[in-house]
């Protein structure tokens, strides 16, 4: 495994434990050369799931894309990196549920949504403030008196 901080292809396996219902398996490696020690993930290959982008066009499912945005919408929130994870595991768990292997990617961005909004209400904002392409700050009042609401 390719040490993503310095690009070594040699690492040791420091802890190993199944992970998603047993699913998949989360080891922590240390790259041999640098020490620095990071994540990977063993999952079983699976039938693709198919994103349908607003455009029309299909894209191979990517959960990193997903880690991506909610980590930006959680930055300097009280969230750790575990529970981002957690919450894309069960997004990516319902997905491949699904008798349909082709999702729109607006789904995915309400099941992100549903789920920040039960996590944190800031990053709920901040993610749908992006998602939903706010313009003015009247999106951004009404959705906080929606929350203030619920």
């Amino acid at each position: 495994m390719k040490c993503p901080f310095c690009q070594h292809l040699e690492s040791k396996v420091s802890d190993s434990r199944l992970v998603e219902d047993g699913d998949a398996i989360r080891r922590r490696r240390e790259c041999l050369e640098c020490g620095k020690r990071f994540t990977t993930y063993e999952r079983l290959d699976e039938i693709p799931l198919l994103v349908i982008k607003k455009d029309g066009r299909l894209e191979v499912f990517n959960r990193n894309k997903i880690i991506t945005g909610v980590f930006k919408a959680c930055e300097k929130r009280p969230i750790g990196l575990e529970i981002i994870e957690n919450l894309v595991d069960s997004i990516e768990r319902e997905l491949r549920n699904r008798t349909d292997h082709e999702v729109t990617s607006k789904r995915i961005g309400e099941m992100v949504m549903e789920r920040l909004r039960e996590l944190d209400e800031v990053a709920y904002v901040r993610f749908a403030s992006v998602y939903r392409e706010f313009r003015d700050a009247s999106k951004f009042i009404q959705i906080l008196k929606n929350l203030k609401n619920s």
